[in-house]
């Protein structure tokens, strides 16, 4: 049996709680443990060690298991059991290149859904991150604050519920999981960023076809220095 992750305490309940009210708290704390890297890519989620970790049957913590499988985060190998995923060189640019399209018809969208005071808040999130990259031109673009990040807003933006469900609960846990285990990419950070107001400007202008262009081309730009970055 694994070793006790020790990802949180017991879960306290309510008298007579439902057990998908367990399966919806395991799910959220063990993905956010996952994202943090509190659990590392190849860690094994023994599901016996996870009941008696949380307190809780066994049957919540299959059904958070089943739900993280789907959301790509973890697999289940043959004779092992549930492994957080470890993503290659490759499985990134697999994603990139699907990233590409999808984000790229999200910009579009973007650029007629969105209002102007969401731009103004986009525009006020983008000075913020350059003020933070021009104190280090040579560092990665970071931006861990899921709610002020400049592709989730976009993707929010684009008011199609099915695009953003792919983008926002498939695409970019994965990616972060990739960027965790392959790197950031130190350089990069500054270009990025004046990639992201190039695109902001043509959202503002409400340029969907030239929002698109330029959105692919910086998830394309981020493709070409994973490359050249060699694998890790």
């Amino acid at each position: 049996m694994s070793a006790p992750i020790n990802v949180s305490t017991q879960i306290a309940y309510p008298e007579g709680a439902r057990r998908s009210n367990q399966s919806d708290a395991l799910f959220d704390m063990l993905t956010s443990a996952i994202m943090a890297g509190r659990i590392r890519p190849g860690e094994k989620l023994n599901e016996p060690a996870l009941a008696d970790e949380f307190g809780v049957s066994r049957a919540p913590v299959r059904e958070a298991l089943r739900r993280l499988q789907e959301k790509g985060l973890v697999t289940h190998v043959a004779h092992q059991g549930v492994r957080v995923i470890s993503p290659t060189l490759e499985d990134f640019l697999s994603l990139l290149d699907v990233r590409e399209a999808l984000e790229g018809m999200a910009c579009r969208l973007a650029a007629t859904a969105m209002t102007d005071v969401e731009f103004e808040k986009l525009a006020a999130i983008v000075e913020r991150h350059g003020e933070g990259l021009h104190s280090d031109p040579e560092g990665p673009y970071v931006q861990n604050d899921f709610d002020n990040d400049f592709h989730v807003r976009i993707a929010m933006g684009c008011r199609n519920p099915v695009l953003t469900g792919l983008l926002c609960e498939q695409f970019y846990p994965r990616l972060k999981l990739c960027r965790s285990r392959h790197g950031l990419l130190k350089g990069r950070g500054l270009a990025a960023w004046k990639e992201h107001r190039r695109i902001l400007a043509a959202l503002v202008e409400r340029d969907g076809d030239v929002a698109e262009i330029l959105m692919r081309r910086h998830i394309r730009a981020a493709r070409e220095a994973l490359l050249a970055t060699g694998p890790s």
